[in-house]
């Protein structure tokens, strides 16, 4: 079984930060964050710490909102980027409908981009998750249960 731990503060911090710098949007802290040991962040109403959670077992708890990728980076899930998205004031890249079509089934876009990096993806009003950019290509990571197929 996974242990799940709450973050503290100084942790609560580096990921805001995260955020900051990749997407310039500041994230409400009315969440408490908890981490898994693969590094996956999860969202929790701010009530989680009125539950022991050493006694119970426990697979999963909250909205995943993303992973920390060697201490430095963050990729959103679809939900995180959905969080993240109206906030964010760059790396935002709002694809046409054919593209975002493409993306939903799983393709990686030949587009360029002036930053590298995780770019948070949309079309029109919909953020559909975090692709990673080497400038030329926009790798997706949207995991294989729930790409659309046709």
């Amino acid at each position: 079984m996974e242990k799940i731990s709450i973050l503290n503060s100084k942790e609560i911090k580096n990921i805001l930060k995260l955020v900051k710098e990749r997407w310039e949007a500041e994230l409400n802290k009315k969440y408490a964050f908890l981490m898994n040991p693969k590094n996956k962040i999860f969202l929790v109403n701010m009530d989680i710490s009125r539950i022991d959670l050493n006694n119970l077992r426990i697979n999963n708890l909250g909205l995943y909102f993303g992973e920390i990728i060697n201490n430095k980076e963050l990729r959103l899930s679809i939900e995180g980027s959905q969080i993240i998205g109206p906030l964010a004031k760059k790396n935002v890249l709002d694809l046409s409908e054919e593209e975002a079509k493409d993306y939903m089934k799983g393709t990686d876009l030949d587009k360029k981009t002036k930053d590298k990096g995780f770019m948070i993806i949309k079309h029109k009003d919909d953020y559909l998750g975090t692709g990673k950019s080497n400038g030329e290509k926009i790798y997706n990571y949207t995991p294989k249960e729930r790409r659309i197929n046709s």
